[in-house]
């Protein structure tokens, strides 16, 4: 073993590694159970041949995890100032896939996101997380975003704006969405919170537009603005024009909602953001996933029904149990008990993420940081919000947990990429 790698394994952060290590491992163990017959003629212990076995998820999983273990290995030799020097090399060749997945890939459940190797498919817009965090760190690195240089905030937005034109392109609406997680790191960096509060404030009053009938929110909007100027007489002075302009904005995206929602969105968009606002309007069809996801969580109980002795996961009941819903296997037959400590390990892991960034001693260092922590967040956040009706359902993974390749690899060059560039932290003092 070289000095390199020693000194690299020696300052590797061993708590995050062994999270990592437990969080897929339950998953695995979760992905068997959903996956799970009682005619099934194969195990882990099982002897028939490949060919039979790779019919399997948990086995095809199984794979993934040592694929991802050699992969560990390659990110931890690498020489970390690779992932500076080479960041926008990375994003650019990922641009270029991406591009090329939006001409060549096959449809496949309405979306062009997948490039097929033989038996093996790969999705571009998973890894595209990981190249634009390095392409975003590397531009803010050598800014600063507290001068509120309007050009640098144009190009920051360039850059992760492209990828995301791309992914919706490819009709992939949940990864695009990921995307904006990077906004987190962005104002740990010094972005206006100004922004943030923008984007929430139009996110609020888009999703009340859905909500309520329109005429009662413009009402109540313009009583709102009235009673501020009665009570405020500098309002008339200074900021009368600013107000208007706020008021007319607010016009035009609740009546923009209506043709957004019935001429952009796609049915099977529109059925998820239908479904999100009264789960009980087809619980039978629309609603079916979400439906049968509280169920199989809620039939838990405190302690679960025990492994592989899920109803709802054996008999199939939720579509998708083994990817998108993941989280039903955990609540069915490990119970509330099972899902506060897989909470608790991701909140952990978060933790550990957040601290492992702040002790970087270089910007791009710290800023790639907080953008895993950040898109590891979203994932979690939305994945668990989906399965408890919470959130709409835009096939967003459980990391570490959810079946797939493209998943587990993609999560996995996120964090170890971060905790290379933390082995070798003190070397930047001397660069």
């Amino acid at each position: 073993m070289s000095p390199v790698t020693t000194r690299s394994s020696r300052s590797l952060d061993w708590p995050t590694l062994l999270l990592y290590l437990v969080l897929v491992g339950l998953g695995w163990v979760a992905v068997y159970a959903a996956s799970y017959s009682p005619d099934a003629p194969a195990h882990p212990l099982s002897t028939l041949p490949f060919g039979e076995l790779m019919a399997f998820n948990w086995f095809k999983q199984l794979i993934w995890i040592g694929t991802a273990v050699v992969l560990i290995g390659i990110l931890l030799v690498v020489d970390y100032k690779a992932y500076d020097t080479f960041a926008y090399v990375l994003y650019g060749v990922m641009i270029v896939l991406l591009l090329i997945t939006l001409v060549v890939a096959r449809p496949i459940a309405g979306s062009r996101s997948w490039l097929e190797f033989g038996p093996v498919r790969l999705q571009p817009a998973e890894f595209a997380k990981f190249t634009t965090a390095l392409a975003a760190s590397r531009f803010m690195a050598g800014i600063n975003l507290r001068n509120q240089n309007w050009r640098d905030q144009a190009v920051l937005a360039g850059i992760t704006l492209l990828p995301v034109a791309l992914i919706l392109a490819s009709n992939e609406t949940g990864q695009a969405l990921v995307f904006g997680a990077l906004l987190l790191a962005y104002f740990r960096e010094g972005m206006s919170p100004l922004i943030l509060l923008l984007l929430a404030a139009g996110g609020i009053i888009l999703l009340l537009a859905l909500l309520v009938p329109k005429l009662w929110l413009l009402g109540g909007f313009t009583v709102i603005l009235l009673a501020a100027f009665a009570l405020n007489a500098k309002l008339w002075r200074h900021h009368l024009i600013l107000s208007i302009s706020v008021w007319v904005a607010v016009v035009g995206m609740v009546f923009a909602v209506d043709f957004f929602f019935n001429n952009v969105l796609h049915p099977y968009q529109r059925q998820r953001i239908e479904m999100l606002i009264d789960p009980g309007k087809d619980p039978l069809g629309k609603g079916w996933n979400v439906t049968q996801s509280k169920i199989a969580l809620g039939s838990g109980g405190w302690l679960g029904k025990g492994f592989l002795n899920g109803t709802q996961t054996k008999f199939d009941f939720v579509p998708e149990q083994s990817t998108d819903f993941i989280f039903c296997t955990v609540g069915e037959e490990w119970g509330w008990a099972g899902c506060l400590v897989v909470i608790a390990l991701y909140l952990t892991l978060l933790g550990r993420i957040l601290f492992v960034a702040e002790r970087q001693k270089s910007v791009f260092g710290r800023t790639y940081g907080y953008c895993v922590a950040s898109i590891l967040f979203v994932h979690f956040a939305v994945n668990l919000g989906m399965t408890m009706g919470l959130a709409p359902v835009v096939g967003i993974p459980l990391p570490f947990f959810s079946y797939g390749g493209s998943s587990l690899w993609s999560f996995t060059i996120l964090l170890f990429s971060l905790l290379a560039l933390d082995a070798h932290r003190k070397q930047d003092l001397l660069r």
